[in-house]
């Protein structure tokens, strides 16, 4: 199922930061930590989304360790909504916060921020999913799964679940580069289980069609700060490796194990 290959490619320009796209376009913005960075999940999702014949642009606000609690008292979500205007909000906690680690306190500002930015979400007339995280603790997979369901469901929002697909697909692909070469962050499998879930939730259908991510492919020292930033823009790191291909066999072994796992017993 190793089916990606990395690809030197030249960045061509100096893009800014932040620049707008047509308006035909459908705009994502993700908002999350580097497990919504590493691998570079908003570009490779727009990648995804328009190889499979859906006018795609993401752009994301994200940040090494931050918490959905930071983006909701900075605002600065509520500036990407209006500057931004996306049809879909894209909200990744960080592990953890929702499974009340590291205390009591982390839970209890993890669901109020999640409420706050799919209100705010909303009323900007996008669409406001909570993406899944998961646990560095197998056992605690099940656990994380019910707490993001539950806030979630608490804020009126659709959730896309991760952890126990993971599990269970790490389980039968072993070989697979599920995670980054630190044991923790995503690895390209997983960053492509990620979009694919996604494009799922978004478009009720699985993804055919392989695809180019000609962006950079962020590792965990991204040096990316908490701004608006288009998915595809120039990292800030000169040496971040540049673009990745995944190709529709793996699309279609990654489908057939998720359709799989949809059907057997819990």
């Amino acid at each position: 199922m190793r089916r990606w290959m990395p690809l030197s490619l030249l960045l061509l320009g100096c893009m800014p930061a932040f620049a707008m796209e047509p308006a035909s376009a459908q705009r994502i913005l993700f908002v999350g930590n580097s497990l919504t960075y590493v691998g570079n999940l908003p570009a490779t999702f727009a990648a995804m989304a328009r190889a499979n014949g859906h006018d795609v642009h993401s752009a994301m606000i994200v940040q090494g360790g931050a918490t959905l609690a930071q983006r909701m008292a900075d605002g600065s979500v509520r500036r990407a909504l209006v500057r931004y205007r996306p049809a879909v909000l894209v909200l990744q906690e960080r592990g953890g916060d929702l499974v009340c680690l590291p205390d009591e306190e982390a839970c209890r500002q993890s669901r109020q921020a999640v409420r706050t930015l799919a209100r705010a979400g909303r009323e900007a007339g996008a669409r406001v999913l909570l993406l899944g995280s998961y646990p560095s603790l197998p056992r605690a997979s099940a656990a994380i799964v019910e707490e993001e369901r539950a806030a979630a469901t608490q804020a009126g929002i659709g959730y896309i679940e991760i952890s126990e697909s993971l599990r269970r697909l790490s389980g039968k692909a072993t070989s697979s580069a599920w995670y980054d070469a630190d044991g923790m962050h995503p690895g390209p499998a997983l960053t492509l289980l990620d979009a694919t879930q996604l494009h799922r939730a978004l478009f009720g259908t699985f993804p055919a069609q392989g695809f180019l991510v000609a962006a950079p492919i962020y590792t965990p020292d991204s040096r990316l700060h908490a701004e608006l930033r288009d998915a595809d823009a120039p990292a800030p790191r000169p040496d971040t490796p540049q673009g990745i291909r995944y190709d529709a066999t793996m699309l279609e072994q990654l489908g057939s194990m998720l359709d799989y796992s949809d059907k057997r017993p819990r």
